[in-house]
């Protein structure tokens, strides 16, 4: 997902909230860069301040509304009742004045994921199954113990059907802007993920091209 907010300490403070709650988030500081960010990336949800300077938060919604797959969210201090049918008629999904209660921000944003396009809460491929709304995985219904990056990187490599998933992919959709383009940790997430899942290996590495699951 990817937050809009000037003020630096309140941006860090949500990212890094959201990060613990298992999120890979992205920030932006002003408006004409989230909009660059959302024409580069598919975000899910965008949690949008409406004073921004450079473009203003208004104009960001009225903007992505509609020509964006992410939901919008719009945190911000103007919360008086007209306010929040203003942000609602600029296109944004929901409102949420600040100050506000961080679990009720995460209950939001898991409500607006849920109006997406809907997906099978339970994936499965072969012996392997994974239950998105309980974060489980088993394999031969066996419940397999995974960490929050270890589940996501397996969700990927489900939902794409077979398809080979590049290590740039994984480290777009699972981490966030801020992880070293060199780090190997997909490859170390994936080497313990393949490990927990057992024998025989079911996660293949394709030489030059990344991961899949067939």
């Amino acid at each position: 997902m990817l937050v809009v907010e000037d003020n630096e300490v309140v941006a860090r403070a949500v990212a890094d909230g959201l990060r613990d709650q298992g999120f890979a988030v992205d920030v932006a500081g002003d408006g004409a860069a989230a909009l660059d960010k959302a024409a580069a990336a598919p975000y899910d949800v965008i949690v949008l301040d409406r004073d921004l300077p450079v473009v203003h938060g208004d104009d960001v919604c009225a903007r992505l509304s509609g020509r964006h797959d992410a939901r919008i969210l719009m945190l911000t201090a103007a919360g008086l009742p007209g306010d929040r049918v203003d942000g609602l008629n600029l296109g944004a999904d929901d409102y949420l004045a600040k100050p506000f209660h961080f679990p009720e921000l995460v209950a939001r944003i898991v409500a607006l994921s849920r109006r997406a396009p809907p997906a099978p809460s339970v994936l499965r491929r072969g012996e392997l199954a994974l239950d998105r709304a309980r974060r489980r995985a088993a394999r031969r219904e066996q419940p397999v113990p995974l960490t929050r990056k270890e589940l996501a990187v397996l969700e990927v490599l489900m939902s794409a059907d077979g398809a080979v998933i590049s290590a740039e992919q994984l480290l777009d959709q699972v981490w966030d802007e801020f992880a070293d383009p060199f780090t190997n940790a997909v490859a170390v997430t994936v080497m313990r993920l393949r490990r927990k899942l057992g024998e025989p290996p079911l996660i293949e590495t394709v030489i030059g091209g990344g991961y899949r699951l067939p």
